[in-house]
């Protein structure tokens, strides 16, 4: 009890009494709810959706440019820190908290959607251009913007917390900008705004999982598609990470990652050789040549010629879907990359990742195409009507369908778990001034949160719903993230000036007194 008393402060009681408000307005004025997001994102894409755009594609670069450059040799920790966790450990658990739990449910529908409308009407529907801009686009999406966006944050958190010794929170990575005002009303306010991005992003994952398991519960046990079963799997799958989250990041988190991660992989793998395995290996290669070679015009499409409501539906909702999960995925990915450099950071975080997402995409999105082109498959229809149907509807397809479709359900439920469980450990932190160790009631309070948050986007409208919030809740963060790039930027060049000073005489050492690195060897 002394425990939380010293650990709950302003943002934790500002946080949790406007998300019960949030809560309280989606029980009682559904509709009214729906009716001001559905305003509120017709606002924010006819005026900051080219913000997105140009703030996305700005982090891919920061981040390249600080791994390539002689910032890389800089380590999140201590000179003679070293990483917590083996390099495997560290992958899967980065993976399973940053995109595992929509793997599954986008796998197939979204190369199966884009097959079946074309991104921005640049071919025919059915058509072999159409499958070839399917991948191409959904590599762009889930391909190395993301992944920049992911590194931000976590760079800027890490640094500052582990080399810095400045607390594991948004706000203390904004200190070279503002000062000591990170500590008062300024810093607090930039945390709550975290914390809300995160509610959002996490409630749409968590939604998307719902779904996703209703879906598959339907196909395979016939148990039917309604708002109760998804809200009846909410509260089950609440109680699991309720109860990882009390075993711990190095028990809880990292078994559940790896035992997931080794599922996913026989799945991927099974599909790969059970299905036209020449056809995807020469898909996966033709489309990492499509999507680099269209890199650049992909990234700075605004659609300001045209309708942009495919532009609103796919692209700026994956954007702002990323930069509003990126405070939860980087204050996770921070806690766990302490003693990496940063070069080794970025590599890890940005490409290896990236090339587990393509070859996931694919298998079971070129296996969905490979049905419609040439097996009189029917796969781009299901995704119009039930995307999460489209998954099942592949997977039986092939040999031992009930068998994977049985493995891909037991894949999301644990995926659901372990993006819960980071969600509710970041969020504790996050709420009680970075606490390393948050009390086990501060983790209950935003567990029931989160799940209340998922439960009342799904009643107020389904995707739709979880897509407009999180569209929404991103523009604020968007402006903290370009906030935290100048930050970790001018930290990082100040450790540059400092061995040079001390070559020249001039007094040395960090803010704190200790010598700094030489960075020029």
């Amino acid at each position: 009890m002394q425990r939380l008393r010293t650990q709950i402060g302003p943002v934790f009681y500002v946080s949790v009494v406007l998300s019960v408000g949030f809560v309280l307005w989606g029980v009682f004025f559904t509709e009214n709810l729906s009716a001001v997001f559905s305003a509120v994102l017709d606002y924010v894409i006819s005026t900051f959706g080219w913000v997105y755009l140009l703030a996305v594609v700005g982090f891919l670069v920061f981040v390249v440019y600080l791994a390539f450059s002689r910032y890389g040799r800089v380590r999140l920790g201590k000179d003679d820190d070293r990483p917590e966790f083996t390099t495997l450990g560290w992958l899967a658990m980065l993976f399973a908290a940053g995109v595992g739990l929509s793997f599954l449910f986008w796998g197939v529908a979204e190369p199966a959607s884009h097959f079946g409308t074309p991104p921005y009407g640049m071919a025919e529907a059915g058509s072999v251009e159409a499958a070839e801009l399917s991948l191409q686009y959904t590599f762009f999406h889930w391909g190395l913007h993301p992944w920049a966006v992911y590194a931000v944050v976590a760079m800027a958190i890490a640094y500052f917390n582990f080399r810095k010794d400045g607390g594991n929170l948004i706000s203390a990575a904004l200190r070279p900008l503002i000062g000591d005002r990170v500590e008062g009303p300024i810093g607090k306010v930039v945390d709550v705004f975290a914390i809300f991005a995160v509610l959002f992003g996490v409630a749409t994952a968590l939604g998307i999982g719902a779904l996703q398991l209703n879906g598959g519960l339907d196909y395979v046990f016939g148990v039917p598609t309604a708002n109760a079963t998804q809200l009846a799997i909410i509260g089950i799958l609440t109680v699991a990470f309720m109860i990882s989250a009390a075993t711990g990041i190095d028990k809880g988190i990292l078994y559940l990652s790896l035992l997931n991660m080794s599922i996913a992989a026989i799945l991927l793998f099974f599909m790969l050789f059970a299905g036209p395995t020449v056809f995807l290996l020469e898909t996966f290669t033709q489309s990492i040549g499509q999507y680099l070679g269209a890199f650049a015009q992909m990234s700075f499409e605004a659609s300001a010629f045209e309708d942009s409501s495919w532009a609103e539906n796919w692209t700026l909702f994956y954007w702002a879907w990323w930069i509003s999960w990126a405070p939860f995925v980087g204050t996770f990915i921070a806690r766990i990359s302490k003693g990496r450099t940063i070069r080794e950071f970025v590599f890890g975080v940005l490409f290896a990742p990236v090339l587990f997402s393509f070859l996931w995409f694919t298998v079971f999105g070129g296996a969905a195409l490979h049905l419609d082109l040439y097996s009189g498959g029917n796969i781009a229809q299901t995704a119009a009507n039930d995307l999460p149907k489209s998954l099942f509807d592949t997977l039986t397809a092939y040999p031992l369908g009930q068998v994977t479709a049985i493995l891909a359900l037991v894949v999301v439920s644990i995926f659901f778990v372990t993006s819960a469980d980071s969600a509710t450990f970041v969020l504790s932190s996050m709420s009680t001034d970075g606490a390393v160790n948050p009390a086990a009631a501060v983790k209950l309070t935003w567990g029931v949160v989160i799940a209340s948050f998922a439960a009342i986007l799904l009643v107020a409208g389904g995707l739709e719903a979880l897509q407009t919030a999180t569209i929404t809740a991103a523009v604020p963060f968007t402006v903290v993230m370009i906030c935290l790039c100048v930050s970790l930027y001018k930290s990082l060049a100040a450790e540059v000036r400092e061995p040079a000073a001390e070559r020249e005489g001039s007094p040395t050492g960090d803010a704190a007194g200790q010598p700094a690195p030489n960075l020029d060897k």
